[in-house]
């Protein structure tokens, strides 16, 4: 069985998102950038992962690049998974090394299946501005992110453009400063898919906090969401609002990926 879960404000945190409740002492570094720890995990959720590792797939699956990815020293040097998905589904690792023929076929698929990402930029820039938008990234040749200012986004104006990129075959996601645009074909899905049928594996656990995790736990038996972020938003903590049932955290911030881990462990023994 597989346990497939998305990293940022899931399971590792900056000390902007880890919650007022968690103190420093509850935490072990787990990126460092320049020279300074950047992302953390709570000892606890730590202890419980490396347990669960051992009882299950664990397969991190998440928006940052490969390179952003490997940052992350928690899967370098203490948890080695076998598989990882990065740029939200535009790769898939293994054993650390990007696999050829997944990333063809997402290549095909950007060819045929969806509107040319110069587009999209246009369309986005006919409503950005300095000042909200302050850095732009076309990530792995397969989508961008921006760098925003959040309490100056025009929501009524972004709203407009999602519906319109929707259209057009492309996601739209707000992820705390970030604004995502991806192609539709370029899915946590349809990568979680690719490696149920390469290992014969089914995806039982899948835990995530943003829109763009939502296609990766409609396919789970069990989905796990974060209370804060995206999804939570979105469904205001009512479960019966998703294709699936989706569980909330009690809690937010760092401890809710203890919360997360606890509740699949207790699964897996039966309680």
């Amino acid at each position: 069985m597989i346990f497939a879960s998305d990293l940022d404000q899931t399971l590792i945190y900056s000390q902007r998102s880890k919650g007022s409740d968690c103190a420093e002492s509850m935490l072990i570094p787990v990126e460092t950038k320049n020279g300074q720890t950047v992302s953390y995990i709570a000892v606890q959720a730590l202890s419980l992962l490396q347990e669960l590792s051992e009882r299950a797939m664990f397969v991190p699956v998440t928006t940052r690049t490969i390179e952003q990815y490997q940052r992350i020293h928690l899967f370098q040097e203490q948890i080695k998974p076998k598989y990882a998905v990065t740029s939200n589904g535009g790769h898939i690792l293994i054993d650390g090394v990007a696999d050829p023929n997944w990333h063809d076929a997402i290549r095909r698929n950007l060819e045929h299946s969806c509107t040319p990402s110069d587009q999209v930029r246009r369309l986005f820039h006919e409503i950005a501005t300095p000042d909200w938008v302050s850095a732009e990234r076309f990530c792995d040749g397969l989508f961008y992110a921006f760098l925003i200012q959040r309490d100056r986004l025009p929501i009524a104006e972004m709203q407009g453009l999602a519906a319109e990129l929707d259209a057009l075959g492309w996601d739209t996601s707000v992820q705390g400063r970030k604004v995502y645009l991806v192609p539709r074909v370029v899915s946590k899905r349809d990568a979680l898919v690719y490696l149920q049928e390469l290992e014969g594996k089914t995806v039982r656990f899948a835990s995530g906090d943003s829109l763009l995790d939502r296609c990766m736990l409609d396919v789970a038996e069990h989905a796990f969401v974060p209370r804060h972020g995206e999804l939570y938003r979105e469904h205001q903590g009512r479960s019966d609002q998703a294709p699936v049932v989706y569980r909330f955290t009690e809690g937010s911030g760092a401890l809710a990926a203890v919360e997360i881990l606890q509740a699949i462990s207790d699964l897996l023994n039966g309680s």
